[in-house]
């Protein structure tokens, strides 16, 4: 019987069908088997059209055939094909038709107060919507909507998020007590964003709000780096401290090609629960100035009222306690510009949209 070395110098006269390389220059030849029984080639497939395959093993067959010491048998044994090469860069969640960021340039804003508002208000609008509470660090959406429960798994080990006033929610908050400080260095955390993009039940969704921390830390890079962002949404207050960090909120976006759909100016003016009256208590038109600078709508300005912070503290926020207080009308009016943005945002990329109500 002919050596492993001599069989491998006959395959190298197999030429690759299609090339003038042979089939063992292209990596196919992974291990050669020579006993009493025969010889047995094993080949590692560079293609998935089977046709080739068929003619590369035929022809390795006759030429190892054709060796004058072969005696026995000669087979071909193909390994099965590779797992196709991991994805990289942002790729889609499973059944989410849209990914909304809402972040802010510092902390104190209200953007979480915002974010679970404004994700209501959707579901008023559009029939399945959800609310991941990626801000790590204050998971405050389960205090707001009312959630007491703490996270479960199901068969599969896959997180199911709660339902709650028509949202799929998911947070920290359920995973920790409400009083446990999160202590954790940038890897936790990466892992944590990752198991809630890829391993929550979100099933159909046509919303899916994001509730960043404020800044541009580690959630942020994790999230930018692993999901399409359909559009961003940033939180601001008047007065020209908060005002200062927008921009690098902006910039964020720009820099992973995510649309910022617009800018929310919250607790813009303060009105007087017992006359009306209204005061600009962090100074008066920052945010529309800052919009015009950056070149993106000014999608609303949220006053400073009592209703709105008694809401959440009682775990049930005013557009789901009171739909048709004006503040309720107000964030829904937010949000069906934010759709109008959305569908525009869509028609550019061409990406496919569905016309707003």
């Amino acid at each position: 019987m002919p050596t492993p070395q001599a069989i491998l110098e006959v395959l190298k006269r197999v030429p690759y069908p299609g090339f003038s390389r042979d089939i063992v220059s292209f990596g196919m030849v992974k291990d050669i088997e020579v006993s009493s029984a025969g010889v047995t080639i094993h080949l590692a497939p560079t293609t998935a059209q089977q046709d080739v395959l068929e003619r590369i093993a035929a022809a390795v067959r006759v030429a190892v055939e054709a060796m004058p010491d072969v005696t026995g048998r000669v087979e071909i044994v193909q390994a099965p094909p590779s797992a196709p090469p991991r994805a990289r860069g942002p790729q889609p969640i499973p059944g989410v038709r849209r990914v909304l960021a809402v972040t802010s340039g510092k902390g104190g804003v209200g953007k979480s107060t915002v974010a679970t508002n404004l994700a209501l208000a959707f579901a008023t609008l559009r029939p399945a919507i959800g609310l991941m509470d990626a801000d790590v660090y204050g998971p405050s959406v389960p205090l707001m909507l009312g959630i007491d429960e703490k996270a479960r798994t199901g068969e599969d080990r896959r997180i199911i998020p709660v339902d709650t006033h028509g949202l799929r929610v998911i947070s920290m908050g359920m995973f920790v007590g409400e009083a446990t400080p999160v202590i954790w260095r940038g890897p936790m955390i990466t892992k944590l964003i990752t198991e809630f993009l890829r391993n929550v039940e979100w099933g159909e969704l046509d919303i899916l709000v994001l509730d960043l921390p404020p800044g541009t830390g580690d959630v942020q890079l994790t999230l930018t780096q692993q999901v399409l962002i359909t559009g961003g949404l940033i939180v601001t207050t008047p007065q020209d401290v908060a005002l200062a960090d927008v921009r690098r909120g902006i910039q964020m976006f720009r820099q992973v090609n995510a649309p910022v759909l617009g800018l929310i100016e919250n607790m813009s003016f303060h009105l007087c629960p017992g006359c009306g009256e209204r005061t600009d208590l962090f100074g008066h038109g920052g945010g529309a100035a800052m919009a015009r600078e950056a070149g993106i709508p000014l999608l609303g300005e949220v006053p400073l009222v009592r209703a709105i912070r008694e809401a959440g503290d009682a775990g049930l926020p005013i557009v789901a306690a009171d739909p048709s207080h004006p503040q309720s009308r107000a964030f829904r009016e937010i949000a069906e510009r934010v759709l109008v943005r959305l569908a525009e945002a869509e028609r550019v990329s061409g990406a496919p949209s569905r016309e707003t109500h």
